[in-house]
């Protein structure tokens, strides 16, 4: 595949329907990065970016795609359910769930949907997040598509990016304002499924993250390393195993405002480690705030809330693996 982490996730989205429909063998899918973040093409060996001396690139991306061996890769599906309203502006990560599938999903939940309710459902695989990045990537999107002269390279971007990060109180907030009362927990609560547990356990969220970032592969925002390589006896301290993006785990981290969010993208710190498991549930709630925003492997939407209402995301594994050509072999 030829493209960026949203091409690439569309051709694996594809190529899951095959799966669906037992027709194998599903053909593995190796990656020319042409995208900006390539996070995908990264984590498994295939680069960053293209070279500029494309014509050799290519032919040893082809040698690669006959002779390298073949991993698999974790896919996690995302289900929104909210008791009343709609998503006004979808993205083209997500779908409206058919009746069929919104009565699966009211079973397993052990809710029933009434008439005003509506639900949504999306793949993705490398990332969900919800917080102030996603409200920045949110702000960016739109502002790209009104103005598409104004983003028109990576250090253009870079500068938007800050702009955003600061007219939407990621870096600068009035001195007065308690980093207490921006913090998701105020609207979110969190629930995960332990490996090989049934039952749901509530995590506390610190006061202090401001967004929450669901991950499945160890790239994340152009090649970055948030989660971090850990030390075995970190990893027993927090009840953590090594993390790999087909062992059936995803991880959950924080990050607080933006210096605390540019260091752990300067490596200089780790994020903010919460969890890893098996399926995770988010319960959302308005309250003062209507809206909340989100993003799925790069694609940001609004959110709407109710005060006394929950919207639940509940995110869990796919039952078919995606297979990768591994391109460092």
């Amino acid at each position: 595949v030829a493209g960026g982490d949203g091409t690439v996730g569309w051709v694996l989205g594809c190529l899951q329907e095959l799966n669906k429909s037992k027709r194998e063998p599903v053909p593995p899918t190796g990656i020319i990065p042409l995208g900006t973040g390539n996070d995908l093409a990264r984590s498994f060996g295939w680069g960053g970016s293209f070279p500029f001396g494309w014509r050799s690139a290519v032919k040893r991306y082809l040698n690669k795609a006959v002779s390298a061996s073949v991993v698999h890769l974790d896919s996690w599906q995302a289900v929104i359910r909210m008791p009343e309203g709609e998503i006004t502006e979808l993205p083209h990560a997500l779908k409206k769930a058919e009746p069929a599938d919104q009565l699966e999903f009211s079973k397993a939940s052990g809710s029933e949907l009434t008439e005003k309710a509506s639900c949504y459902k999306g793949v993705f695989y490398n990332y969900l997040s919800i917080g102030m990045d996603a409200q920045v990537a949110y702000g960016f999107h739109h502002l790209r598509d009104e103005k598409p002269y104004l983003a028109q390279g990576p250090v253009a971007n870079k500068l938007i990016y800050a702009g955003y990060s600061c007219t939407q109180g990621w870096f600068c907030t009035p001195c007065t304002a308690s980093p207490q009362l921006r913090g998701l927990r105020n609207i979110l609560r969190l629930y995960i499924k332990r490996a090989n547990c049934s039952e749901w356990e509530q995590i506390q969220m610190p006061s202090s993250v401001r967004s929450i970032v669901v991950l499945n592969l160890d790239n994340y925002a152009s090649g970055k390393h948030p989660w971090g390589d850990l030390k075995p006896d970190y990893l027993e301290k927090k009840g953590f195993v090594e993390a790999h993006s087909d062992d059936g785990l995803i991880e959950i981290f924080g990050l607080k405002e933006g210096w605390h969010a540019s260091f752990v993208m300067a490596e200089l710190i780790k994020a903010k480690h919460i969890a890893q498991a098996a399926a995770i549930k988010f319960e959302m709630r308005g309250g003062e705030w209507d809206r909340a925003y989100v993003q799925m492997d790069g694609e940001p939407w609004k959110q709407p809330l109710i005060q006394d209402q929950s919207t639940i995301v509940e995110i869990n594994k796919v039952p078919y693996h995606s297979r990768m050509i591994n391109g460092d072999s």
